[in-house]
This record gives structure tokens, C-alpha cells and sequence, in this order.
């Protein structure tokens, strides 16, 4: 594919899921010319990883119906020439080998390139990330964050003429953001690449675009222009859609309040964590974990912030020290929540994870939710009105018959932290509760959080968004030693 023919072109395109009464992408018509830098915007559930996936010839036959046309360069994007590099909003699904060095080199191996031609490419899109490990270390041992790194790295080292970010940064800290960003410029540079970046970290993003293009929720074009021109003429239009916009913070409907004599439900004793089979990654950790409190956890990636959720949650063992349950919190079950029953772990400690899937286990929306419902001791009319509200204010209520894993990732998102919250245990601990959300959604989600807190539960935050650092009552930093 020559820089001439890296052109993405839609007319009259859409797509429907075989499951699904509706489009999720419907009737959009545009054309991308080699070299633009698109931010692709939308609200939650608006199609834009679907318009990604079939941009990189993703979407099966089987798997729904598509109207119009869609191309890539010269070829019908179904059958496109495969130079075109696609990062997933869900970094898990990506890593395919073990070994981080393989990961990276997997697909310039089956470009055909020779080995002298590879290993290069690698160190340099590895280090272009910042991912200063060995090449033989174990994907399965990075962060969420690093695996998004990796991911990003496997894409740039094929030098695609097309190059497509779902949600690049999500779960970023602010300085791999930063990284991530400059060298997706500086790849896009080099190679003269179009790129299409679906993000809600506007900031960091308005500058590097040339275009902005938006759909609506129902996956239609809502605007297309220069950054300047989008902005200026239809702010109203994407402000009432949630479209998040450069230096503008959501608004929630009051401040924070300070509780000054919380009860304190969790406690660490000179804590020191460790992922499964790990080494001890930090230690002489002290703090308390209290009722009626939205306490934000934050630190770089790699940090152990998840490893610390999974530890405070019940989980995984604590490395050295002691996580210790109040008897606010144990109700004569014994202090340490690693050695409780599921059952008592479950109606005490909610955690919801950083990859939604890996906690769904129902058919339907509904299903799954009413599940969760039922441990709170929902039963019949209770638990269906706890559902139906639950749906509502988290703007799910069109996809309650539909399966958990054909929603879009913030949809999953919503669903997973909704789960937790329908349940309301005495601690919930969410670990990127906020990733995927446009900014209606944020708002609801953090709303909610906050209302927990204020019916006297603890709610902990594993979070690189800045915004909700701010809503939050308390905030811890974790800092590598």
C-alpha cells in the first residue's frame, strides 16, 4: 500500500450485530485522506470501536450484517492488504506470546520480514513506549497499563500506512500518556501514516488532530472538521451528547463532602504486596479504608495498584503485613479477609476488575445484575425495582436482553461497576472504574459512587483519571521505592 493509497473512505456504511435490533454504526459517509489525524469522538455505546474493527477488516461475515461500502486504500476493508495497525480498547485480548520481545516481533514475523530486520524494530518500539524490560520478560507479569504499552508497540513496529488507537492512553498514568502520544507522532511522522485515535483524554490529543470526526448515539456523523471549526460550531451539540472537550471537567452536582469521624472498616499493618509468584513490589504500607469515604488510589503504571485491590478485596495473600477487617466490617467472621469464605467475602468486600469480561457470568444485562442484586437480599418486586433503576441511571436500560460481551467497553464498564454498586457491600474496590465513559456517563458513574459512600460504605478508586481523583474525599499516592 503506497502513501496514496492509505485512504479510508465510507460511503453509506453501517453495521449491525446479528444479536441486535439496531445498527451500532449507521449510514456514515466520509473520506479520510493519507496522512490526516482523525480524533474519532462519540458517546458511550455510539460504534466507534466497531468503525475501527471494520476499518482493520475485523468483523466477520458471520458475525452481522453491513450496508454500503467501506475501503482502505484500494481494497474493500474486508479484504484490505493488512497494513494497517490496530491497538484494542481491552489490552488483554491483544498479547498473543509470552515473552514480550516475541509479542512485539509476532507480526513483523508474519510480514516476512528477515530476523536482522526484526530485533531492531523491536528495541526501538519498545523503547519508543517505554517499556525498559529485558525481551524475554513475561507479558503476563505487566500491568494493565503496560500491557496497553506493549500492544501499541506491536502496531508501530509494523510501520502501518493506517494506524488505528482504540482508547490508547485509558489506562495510562500521566507520564506514559505523554510517552504514548509523542511517539504515535513521531511514527506518524515517518511514515506520512493516517491515524485515527478514538480517545476521551482530549487534552493531550486536540493538538496532534487535523480533523475531528463524531458520531452520534446512534452511529451516525454528528460533525466532521478541523478541531477549531468542530469546537466552535457544534459545542452544544456535543456537550448534550457527553462528548468530552479539551479543558473542560465534567460537573457533578455538588462538592465532595469531608466526613470527619468515619469508622474505619479496613486497616493495613506494615502491608507489603505481591503478584502471584512476584516478589514483594512495595511495603510498609499504613492506612485505613473508611466507611462513608471515597478514598483515590493513585500511582504510575506498574506501581502495584491492582495488586493492592486484589490484597485490600480479599483475593490474593498479603506479601508481608497484615490487611485487617474492623469488627465494623467482620461481624465475627476473623480479621483477615484472605481467609474468609467466598460467601462472607462477597456481601462484605465487592470488587469490580480492570477488565469488565473477566467478571460477567450471566446472558443477559438484566440476568446479571439481578444476580448481584439478589446477594444484597433483593427478592421479586424489590429486586426488579432495583434493576430497573440501576439500568436507567446508567443509561442501559435498551440493552437489558442483550449479552454482556457484544456491549461496547464502556457499556461493559458501566455494567461491571453497576453489578458491584446493585449489591451494595460495606467496601467496594473498583480498579478503573471510569475508563471507555463519555462524559454523561462519568457523571452518573462517579454520582453513584458518591452516594454509596454517603450511605455509609467505603468506596476505594484504582485510578489514573484525574477527575475523579477530585471528587474523590481522600487520595493516596503509591510510589515505587
Amino acid at each position: 500500500m503506497s502513501v496514496g493509497e492509505s485512504t479510508v473512505v465510507a460511503d453509506g456504511w453501517g453495521w449491525r450485530f446479528g444479536a441486535s435490533p439496531s445498527s451500532s454504526v449507521d449510514n456514515v459517509s466520509f473520506t479520510i485522506d493519507a496522512g490526516e489525524r482523525v480524533l474519532l469522538l462519540g458517546p458511550s455505546g455510539s460504534g466507534k470501536s466497531t468503525l475501527l474493527r471494520a476499518m482493520a477488516g475485523l468483523l466477520a461475515a458471520d458475525e452481522g450484517t453491513s450496508v454500503g461500502s467501506l475501503t482502505v486504500g484500494n481494497h474493500d476493508a474486508r479484504r484490505q492488504s493488512g497494513d494497517v495497525g490496530i491497538v484494542f480498547q481491552d489490552p488483554e485480548t491483544q498479547a498473543v506470546l509470552h515473552r514480550i520481545g516475541d509479542d512485539v516481533a509476532f507480526g513483523l514475523e508474519n510480514q516476512g520480514l528477515p530476523a536482522e530486520h526484526i530485533w531492531p524494530r523491536v528495541a526501538q518500539s519498545l523503547d519508543m513506549v517505554g517499556l525498559d524490560f529485558d525481551l524475554a520478560h513475561s507479558t503476563t507479569a505487566l500491568s494493565g497499563g503496560q500491557k496497553q504499552r506493549l500492544a501499541l508497540a506491536g502496531a508501530m513496529a509494523r510501520q502501518p500506512r493506517v494506524l488505528l488507537l482504540d482508547e490508547p492512553t485509558a489506562n495510562l498514568d500521566p507520564a506514559g500518556a505523554a510517552l504514548v502520544r509523542t511517539s504515535v507522532e513521531q511514527v506518524a511522522n515517518k511514515a506520512n501514516a493516517t491515524v485515527i485515535v478514538v480517545e476521551h483524554r482530549l487534552d493531550l490529543w486536540w493538538n496532534f488532530a487535523t480533523r475531528v470526526l463524531v458520531l452520534d448515539a446512534r452511529g451516525r456523523v454528528l460533525a466532521d472538521g478541523t478541531p477549531a471549526a468542530v469546537l466552535s460550531g457544534s459545542r452544544t451539540e456535543l456537550e448534550a451528547a457527553g462528548i468530552w472537550l479539551p479543558q473542560h471537567a465534567p460537573a457533578l452536582s455538588a462538592e465532595p463532602t469531608h466526613v470527619q469521624s468515619a469508622v474505619d472498616l479496613l486497616e493495613t499493618r506494615e502491608l507489603g504486596i505481591r503478584r502471584p509468584g512476584g516478589p514483594v513490589v512495595l511495603e510498609n504500607l499504613n492506612f485505613q479504608v473508611a466507611a462513608g469515604q471515597l478514598l483515590a488510589v493513585t500511582g504510575a503504571n506498574g506501581v502495584g495498584k491492582s495488586t493492592l485491590g486484589l490484597t485490600l478485596g480479599g483475593l490474593i495473600p498479603p506479601g508481608v503485613g497484615d490487611v485487617v477487617a474492623t469488627e465494623a466490617l467482620a461481624r465475627g467472621t476473623g480479621p483477615s479477609p484472605y481467609r474468609w469464605t467466598s460467601r462472607a467475602l462477597h456481601t462484605r468486600i465487592g470488587m469490580v476488575f480492570q477488565s469488565p469480561a473477566h467478571q460477567f457470568v450471566r446472558p443477559t444485562v438484566r440476568s446479571e445484575l439481578a444476580l448481584s442484586a439478589r446477594t444484597a437480599g433483593l427478592r421479586g418486586a424489590d429486586n426488579d425495582r432495583a434493576v430497573d433503576d440501576m439500568l436507567e441511571r446508567l443509561a442501559l436500560g435498551a440493552h437489558s436482553q442483550a449479552n454482556p460481551f457484544m456491549l461496547s467497553g464502556g457499556q461493559q464498564r458501566r455494567l461491571s461497576v453497576a453489578t458491584a454498586l446493585i449489591a451494595k457491600p460495606s467496601v467496594l474496590i473498583l480498579d478503573e472504574p471510569t475508563f471507555g465513559q463519555d462524559a454523561n456517563t462519568w457523571v452518573q458513574l462517579v454520582e453513584l459512587m458518591r452516594e454509596l459512600a454517603d450511605s455509609g460504605r467505603a468506596v476505594v478508586t484504582l485510578t489514573h483519571d484525574d477527575n475523579l481523583v477530585a471528587a474523590a474525599h481522600r487520595r493516596i499516592e503509591l510510589v515505587c521505592p
